[in-house]
């Protein structure tokens, strides 16, 4: 059980400072999730525009997120 908050964002915060990217990682990571995706037949869809809607909610969320975490570091 987490017992300090504070000391854990505090940890996670160092750490993702102090980790460095690693582009080629990343690319393989994204590679194999392609596969396996295409491997197990859910891609590409057959109908890309199926399901679109879910799209478009799902692109609005994540593009409000940015503003919300401003929006959080200014109450701070």
């Amino acid at each position: 059980m987490i017992k300090d908050c504070k000391e854990l964002r505090d940890f996670e915060n160092n750490f993702i400072k102090n980790e460095k990217v690693d582009i080629m990682k990343n690319f393989k990571i994204a590679d194999a999730l392609y596969k396996e995706a295409v491997a197990l037949g859910v891609f590409p869809p057959k109908d890309p525009l199926d399901d679109i809607e879910i799209d478009i909610k799902v692109a609005k969320v994540v593009n409000s997120v940015p503003k919300a975490t401003k929006k959080l570091k200014d109450r701070r």
